[in-house]
């Protein structure tokens, strides 16, 4: 109990030493002080460099540090950013981006320019993208490049990428943080430590960061997004994020009002600020806004189909697992009624191929006959299987162990960190594994990329392991398809077949959530649960 308290009143020590020195520029005023959206990370981050932005903790605070050739609404349209247009060849090949010409990277003296800063041309691209296929920098992101036949600066404001075959959704994948620009001045000035010496062209440039500590970002005052009555973005004159790796400390701090957000619901704190019905409780009514969207995230539990279990390489015994527990009471009483039960296919609401194609609702005798026709067949009178997952989903999968151990299974849960579970999931070394599937881009291909023979891990997302000749010639075929309906068609026959051969256990289709203090505005949630805060406006008190 003593080490718990010690605990707390450091991390509380730690909130004031942040909020004292937030606006500890020389010449700040309280009212510039206000504007500072501050939210909490849970998670260390490791780099504010964008070519190893493959995760929403540190894709966050890159996406406030930097630009692409294009951005997405949040309707998750592709939208101009520094390409204020492009064509695209008549073979779906080549693409043609022109750049705007006002675009400035934040002031450095390694510019060595009289203003310390430089405009960005379509060679930083060329950079930029050879330093992502770069082996020595050993980007996560270069497989976005994979496709890619070559790209050139055709001259100042014009740039060219080829494509070895048409993809339709690669002006989504271009969104993505991996394919920033970045100066090479800076760049080879800093080396590794460009990591934590960030320079880009985002509306919010880097100030300090403490690792595990605090990470402040000010307001870009030359940044070149303006709002539709021509006010140059951002409204915020900082971003201030803290790292308390206790959600419950989080909470506590967001309910004291000395943070701006929450983004997720932890079991912690549900039913503190939730209503079994999934309604926001009348005592934070009056001070917080709470918004849930569809999420592109699909959250399941997966088989390594390349185990020696025979449990796992059984057809019957996973079809029995997915009819054996019900997936809407699960939502109802384990999430507040956050997410929708994933009684359809693998792709999640929000993206064209989601359909209401016939998955797995709830069928407790099915999934005892199932099972007794396996031990029929196996001689195995006492099946088992083992799901590996991390305690923020424990409660899930202790869910799923009840329910199954009522119609003959039994299941063991193998809690681990989360660092352990990510690692033995790539590596094969879990029969069963909880897991999410958070959109990269807006196309169900995305999806289905995980269920592709040729993206085996480590190759690729294909955790499963899962193979099918058939699979594989409705995939290869649609990413030669351009039309959109065509594409939905195919995508509706490949979740089908994934859903019928089992090789995962669908949960629920997620839903953003965001709890934000009545203070802010201009904080609108999408489905790719990005973090825009070029558009944030936050009141006094």
């Amino acid at each position: 109990m003593k080490n718990t308290c010690s605990l707390l009143l450091n991390y509380f020590f730690l909130i004031l030493c942040i909020l004292s020195t937030i606006g500890c520029d020389k010449g700040d005023t309280s009212d510039r002080d206000h504007q500072v959206f501050r939210y909490n990370e849970q998670y260390q981050i490791s780099t504010l460099d964008p070519a190893f932005a493959r995760n929403p903790p540190i894709i966050w605070p890159v996406n406030q540090l930097f630009n692409g050739l294009v951005q997405l609404d949040n309707d998750l349209n592709v939208q101009p950013d520094i390409a204020k247009s492009w064509e695209i060849s008549q073979d779906a090949l080549t693409y043609t981006f022109t750049l705007r010409d006002d675009v400035r990277f934040h002031k450095h003296p390694a510019f060595n320019t009289r203003d310390s800063t430089r405009i960005v041309t379509a060679a930083d691209f060329v950079y930029s993208f050879n330093r992502l296929r770069d082996p020595k920098i050993a980007s996560p992101g270069s497989w976005v490049l994979g496709n890619v036949a070559s790209y050139n600066a055709v001259n100042d404001t014009t740039f060219t990428i080829t494509l070895k075959k048409a993809f339709p959704a690669y002006l989504g994948l271009l969104s993505m943080r991996y394919c920033s620009v970045v100066p090479k001045e800076v760049t080879t000035h800093y080396g590794n430590e460009f990591r934590s010496h960030p320079i880009g062209t985002g509306p919010f440039k880097f100030k300090r960061w403490e690792e595990g500590v605090k990470l402040v970002l000010r307001k870009n005052e030359l940044y070149y997004e303006k709002d539709e009555d021509g006010v140059q973005l951002p409204y915020l004159e900082a971003v201030a994020i803290t790292f308390l790796p206790d959600k419950q400390s989080e909470f506590l701090q967001f309910a004291q009002g000395n943070i701006d957000y929450l983004n997720s619901l932890d079991p912690s704190y549900k039913d503190e600020i939730l209503s079994a019905s999934g309604t926001l409780r009348a005592k934070y009514q009056d001070r917080v806004q709470f918004e849930k969207v569809p999420w592109l995230n699909t959250e399941y539990i997966g088989f390594y189909l390349d185990s020696d279990t025979p449990e796992v390489q059984s057809a019957l015994l996973r079809k029995a697992v997915n009819y054996g527990f019900d997936r809407k009471k699960m939502i109802t009483y384990l999430r507040n009624g956050i997410g929708k039960p994933a009684v359809n296919g693998f792709i999640p609401k929000g993206l064209p191929g989601y359909d209401h194609i016939k998955g797995y609702e709830f069928d407790g005798t099915l999934s005892r006959k199932l099972i007794a026709q396996y031990i029929k067949e196996t001689g195995d009178t006492s099946p088992e299987i083992t799901i590996g997952t991390n305690s923020q989903y424990l409660d899930i999968c202790e869910y799923i162990q009840r329910e199954l151990q009522k119609v003959g299974l039994k299941v063991n849960v193998d809690v681990m960190p989360p660092s352990t579970l990510r690692q033995m999931k790539s590596s094969g070394e879990l029969d069963a594994f909880r897991a999410s599937w958070i959109a990269d881009y807006p196309d169900a291909e995305n999806y289905l990329s995980l269920f592709y023979s040729k993206n085996f891990t480590p190759n690729g997302p294909n955790y499963t392991h899962f193979k099918s000749a058939t699979f594989d010639s409705l995939y290869e075929h649609s990413l030669s398809i351009t039309d959109i309906d065509q594409r939905k068609k195919l995508y509706r026959t490949m979740d089908s077949l994934i859903i019928d051969k089992s090789p995962i256990i669908p949960l629920y289709y997620d839903e953003v959530v965001r709890f934000t203090q009545k203070t802010i505005s201009g904080f609108e949630p999408n489905a790719q649960n990005f973090l825009v805060l070029k558009y944030v406006k936050k009141q006094k008190l």
